[in-house]
């Protein structure tokens, strides 16, 4: 297959400079933020002459040049079960210039003892400029759409410089072990600003309950991953080894949040480039002189395996029969040369193209073991090209699963299908989903450009991310998913805005490997799902009117997280829920 790689690696190689190019990777360590838009409007005339601190909520962004408007606090109590990790976040503001702020935790202790030193985690929160939803699902030119720069990527600097009337953001994490004491345990936090210190107390209360590991999480998360976006800001050759070894460390924070499926490509970019890069081929297709195939599965391999190394192990979705402009390409040994076709749902040539390929797939996926977990996924189309891929496939290779993300309500043509994921205003019937329980399929739900709330774009609110896995428990979905974890622009950790869509809407972390204000919430959510699932488990068993008051109050936490209409107060309504799951929980 060499010949292959030939003919193809050129071409990404002109994509790659089309774009920018991995040689021109942006300086990610160390950077300037965008000029903050709203900085001519900031009044800082009530502010003091010292810098000030306090932990504030985590369900608000701060804005970089608006004094804070908060209640002083200087101690935070967080409760957390054993193996959850929890979130704080302190704001430190200044109208006079601090060239090094240190923002630093101590160890927590306890009677009972005390968490290793690496369970807290201080991060500076930088800014990202964003923009609007707006028409969400259009084309974008910056200067039609109001530019917001805002709060969001988690940095692991030791220290920063604060601007003359500027905030700057902490976020805190705490990893409860798993083997943890139960109890209450203190640690100071102290900000330095230019060596003068101010001491503030993080407690976290440690409850005798223990939330499983991740990998054993049921809540389905299903976040798209995007290789060729950490080659180009890598500045590594597309799969090469210092490519995948690259991907490692941002496959890790996936697998840590619940991570349960592979994004993997069967043949060319299936969405037809529709982001910054175009999705590169995992599984190479040769057409040779005798008219027979033969398919080279070398890449495809290392990436499941690399991802179940990291701990993405339960699904494998491959991308897709149907690309988005039908279109798929070969080496043609004969001719020597790479071939582009369309082969449209239901014509001799998709049958011709697809049929071979799926019976040698299934043959390959068996001998590694993986057939029962693989699924040929199909992405929001009509009901029609959907009826010829599925009449194929379970025609040619009907050992493969199928999975389909559904913004057509046709998920009720296909009542056997592994996995069907519905777009959030699609809801599925509580029949259907009872009936699909029963039978071991999976029914999760999305949301993308086209949904205004809730959402995880830049500029959503951060508590929009924790309501979305309440969403799923409050209507029954076994997850969620969402097609961009990493797809980033074209300067991801200054600009998340991208030609098309909402900011933020392509990705929910940042390069090497570091989280947001949006990941970590969206992972509270999940952990927030777990922690229901296992409360209603227990409920279950329990018929005494003391558990089934029990049941109902539980029930009557979680249900009113069905209706997602933006105009409810949910940051009250979560607040109130969490305590009840706490109180049950006790």
């Amino acid at each position: 297959m060499k010949r292959t790689l030939s003919f193809l690696l050129p071409a990404a190689a002109m994509l790659l400079a089309a774009c920018g190019g991995a040689n021109d990777r942006p300086s990610f360590p160390d950077f300037q933020e965008m000029a903050d838009p709203a900085a001519a409007f900031a009044d800082w005339s009530a502010a003091g002459d010292t810098p000030c601190a306090s932990f504030v909520t985590t369900d608000r962004r701060f804005g970089k040049s608006q004094l804070p408007d908060v209640e002083p606090r200087t101690a935070c109590r967080l409760m957390a079960w054993r193996g959850e990790r929890v979130s704080a976040q302190l704001l430190v503001w200044s109208a006079q210039p601090v060239e090094r702020l240190v923002c630093t935790a101590g160890v927590l202790t306890s009677d009972e003892g005390r968490l290793p030193e690496s369970a807290v985690r201080t991060r500076f929160v930088r800014y990202v400029m964003s923009d609007e939803f707006a028409c969400g699902c259009c084309k974008r030119k910056p200067q039609d759409f109001a530019a917001v720069l805002t709060a969001d990527m988690l940095d692991e600097r030791p220290s920063m410089a604060l601007e003359a009337c500027t905030v700057r953001p902490v976020w805190i994490t705490v990893d409860v072990p798993q083997d943890a004491a139960p109890g209450l345990y203190r640690t100071p936090v102290t900000v330095a600003c230019d060596g003068d210190e101010q001491r503030l107390e993080l407690a976290v209360e440690v409850t005798g309950r223990t939330l499983p590991a991740p990998s054993e999480w049921r809540y389905h998360l299903d976040l798209w991953q995007h290789p060729a976006a950490v080659a180009r800001v890598e500045g590594t050759e597309m799969w090469s080894d210092a490519h995948f070894e690259a991907l490692r460390p941002v496959m890790k924070p996936l697998a840590d949040a619940g991570q349960k499926v592979v994004t993997a490509t069967l043949n060319k970019d299936p969405w037809n480039h529709q982001c910054f890069d175009a999705y590169e081929d995992m599984i190479r297709w040769t057409k040779r002189a005798d008219g027979t195939w033969e398919y080279d599965y070398s890449l495809f391999d290392r990436w499941v395996g690399l991802c179940a190394e990291e701990g993405i192990d339960r699904q494998i979705n491959c991308y897709s029969m149907l690309p988005w402009n039908n279109e798929l390409h070969y080496y043609d040994a004969a001719a020597d040369r790479i071939v582009e076709i369309r082969a449209n749902p239901g014509t001799p040539e998709f049958e011709a193209m697809w049929r071979p390929f799926l019976r040698d797939f299934e043959a390959h996926l068996d001998a590694k073991g993986w057939l029962g977990k693989c699924c040929v996924a199909m992405d929001e189309r009509s009901p029609e090209t959907m009826d010829a891929a599925i009449g194929l496939l379970r025609s040619a290779a009907p050992g493969l699963g199928i999975a389909m993300a559904d913004n057509h309500a046709s998920y009720k043509r296909y009542t056997d299908l592994d996995d069907v994921c519905v777009q959030i205003d699609c809801r599925v019937a509580d029949e259907d989903l009872a009936r699909r329980r029963r039978d071991g399929l999976l029914t999760t739900y999305y949301v993308c450009c086209s949904s205004a709330f809730p959402n995880t774009f830049t500029f959503s609110e951060p508590w929009e991310a924790v309501y979305m896995a309440w969403f799923a428990a409050a209507c029954g979905y076994d997850g969620m998913l969402r097609w961009s974890y990493n797809s980033w622009p074209a300067d991801p950790v200054r600009d998340s805005r991208f030609t098309a869509w909402p900011a933020g809407d392509t990705y929910l972390v940042y390069p090497d490997a570091r989280s947001s204000i949006r990941f970590e919430r969206l992972r509270e959510g999940i952990q927030d799902y777990e922690k229901i699932r296992i409360l209603r488990g227990e409920l279950a068993s329990d018929n005494t009117p003391e558990g089934a008051a029990k049941r109902a109050e539980l029930e009557a936490a979680v249900r009113p997280f069905e209706a997602h209409d933006p105009a409810r107060p949910w940051p009250d309504l979560l607040r109130r829920a969490k305590e009840t799951v706490a109180r049950l929980s006790e």
